[in-house]
């Protein structure tokens, strides 16, 4: 499977690969290890205000985040089982309008043996698919919107609402004079919905916007062992991060380092 954001069936996780683990230096480990380690399957007693938040991006050496307006073209197989791993693990899944066209999103898990292991840990089959659209232009014929098994939350400033489709949807309404409060629909999400971990898988706009506002924890970056050059075209992203300069900037704090295949998996705190 070449798509970074793609179905991650049983055919991605059924042989595991090894990651060398840098830092902190231990034992290589599976990607189920891997996730474990993170404390993701733990839920905490103590209710807080918004979910925690980890932001999941893979660019290039040089910084390019995707290839041909697409994650896939820069992944690589240690990269789509932990992109896999770190979703199976947690409460919702977090995406901008513009990436979940482009990716064409579809479930979220697709696998059986994941699904399983959710239960286990006394999670729901699937995590929420929590879509940040301000006007709601999702096109037609999204793979996620027709899937009934989908559980999908509208993120929106807008009050319109989407036509009937397969998935079970919900909107988050958070929103002044059009525009979308993200602090208050993370809000939302933790105290209605009961989202308690959150893995926002971009696009750059939205990782922009999320850590404008402090409201990332923790920054998973893959970083792909290719150098492609090239300048942005029609507006296309070309790094993490899209839009106006951070400032201030974020603070990070290098928590881990893994590796395999010449990636590198940083996984970084971030301070607000």
């Amino acid at each position: 499977m070449g798509e970074r954001h793609g179905n991650g069936g049983a055919g991605e996780g059924s042989s595991e690969l090894l990651l060398e683990r840098l830092l902190p230096p231990s034992a290589p480990a599976t990607v189920a290890e891997i996730v474990s380690g993170f404390g993701l399957w733990e839920r905490s007693e103590i209710p807080a205000a918004r979910p925690r938040v980890m932001l999941n991006m893979v660019a290039t050496a040089d910084g390019r985040a995707t290839l041909a307006g697409r994650s896939g073209p820069i992944s690589g197989r240690a990269d789509r089982q932990l992109f896999h791993g770190l979703r199976a693990a947690v409460d919702g899944v977090l995406v901008g309008a513009g990436t979940v066209r482009a990716e064409r999103y579809g479930r979220m898990i697709p696998d059986g043996d994941r699904r399983r292991l959710r239960r286990d840990h006394g999670l729901s089959d699937e995590p929420l698919a929590c879509i940040v659209s301000g006007r709601l232009a999702l096109g037609d014929h999204l793979p996620l919107l027709a899937e009934p098994e989908a559980r999908v939350a509208l993120v929106t400033s807008s009050q319109a609402s989407l036509p009937a489709s397969g998935a079970q949807l919900d909107y988050v309404r958070a929103g002044h004079d059009g525009v979308l409060d993200l602090a208050a629909a993370l809000a939302e999400l933790r105290s209605r919905l009961d989202i308690a971990s959150l893995l926002c898988e971009g696009g750059p706009h939205l990782a922009r916007q999320l850590l404008g506002d402090g409201l990332v924890d923790e920054l998973f970056l893959s970083i792909s062992p290719r150098l492609v050059g090239g300048e942005p075209a029609g507006g296309e992203a070309l790094r993490i991060l899209a839009g106006a300069e951070l400032d201030p900037p974020a603070e990070l704090e290098l928590l881990g380092v893994l590796s395999s295949e010449s990636y590198l998996f940083l996984r970084y705190g971030v301070s607000a």
